[in-house]
């Protein structure tokens, strides 16, 4: 039996990376998955991949940062397998460069996915997941801990999942709903890789050494055994834990750390 025989679940940004495989992994548990996000032919894959698992896949074209697709998404995900019982909000973006640099509208941009998006995807799945006592899990990264110049919007926005992530288990505790905050080291995806209005730039090298890289199969695997778990948070990769560490309980050693890494 898998963990998660019989549940339906819905994951943001379900077309690649880490929430693709979650998609697969969780389908592979036993749930219905239905998928979200805003290129409808990379829904339609992950798609095809759970129903591969034997179970129903869904996919729902979702922008996160509007909350009429969020309404019409949840609505779709419940019609179609009649309950809810874990929801990811997993959909992200990035935005490179200095502060200095950034004009309001990259700020807006970012914060509009990485944090009101992410919220906005709770809120309306909360209703929902109350009725089945499920599980929420936010994703955020060890970038809010382990920090480099030139990444302060991601960075910053991953810093506000975990505090969002911390209040809503508080919040949520006496209606028996578990929220998990998932804090990745490096793992293989596009995030990377786009550019500063959100698109796959092919040209762009991931920045991130191979031998630091996880696999999104990796990942996948305990990111969906630590909801199953109902961890309150979950820090992965043995690098993802160390720069936690550091950056929580070592500030300046990890202020150095960053400083011979960015060449400063």
């Amino acid at each position: 039996m898998g963990r998660f025989d019989g549940s339906a679940a819905w994951i943001t940004g379900g077309g690649s990376g880490l929430g693709r495989a979650m998609a697969v992994e969780i389908a592979r548990q036993g749930a219905d998955v239905a998928v979200s996000g805003r290129r409808v032919e990379r829904l339609e894959e992950t798609v095809a991949l759970i129903e591969a698992q034997g179970r129903r896949g869904l996919a729902v074209p979702c922008d996160v940062s509007h909350e009429e697709d969020l309404d019409a998404a949840v609505d779709a995900v419940v019609q179609r397998f009649g309950r809810l019982d874990v929801a990811v909000a997993n959909a992200g973006i990035g935005v490179t460069g200095r502060v200095e640099r950034l004009t309001a509208d990259d700020w807006r941009r970012l914060l509009d996915v990485n944090v009101v998006g992410v919220a906005l995807t709770a809120a309306r799945a909360i209703p929902h997941l109350r009725e089945t006592r499920g599980r929420l899990a936010l994703v955020g990264s060890v970038s809010a801990w382990g920090l480099l110049p030139g990444y302060a919007p991601y960075q910053a926005s991953k810093a506000a999942v975990y505090v969002l992530g911390r209040t809503l288990a508080l919040e949520l505790a006496r209606d028996g709903i578990s929220v998990t905050t998932v804090q990745p080291g490096f793992v293989a995806s596009e995030i990377r890789r786009l550019d500063t209005d959100g698109r796959v730039d092919p040209e762009k090298a991931d920045p991130v050494p191979p031998a630091l890289l996880w696999s999104a199969e990796d990942a996948a695997r305990v990111v969906v055994r630590a909801i199953h778990r109902r961890r309150l948070v979950f820090t992965f990769t043995g690098h993802g834990r160390a720069l936690h560490f550091l950056g929580r309980h070592l500030p300046g050693t990890s202020h150095r750390l960053a400083g011979l890494l960015s060449g400063r």
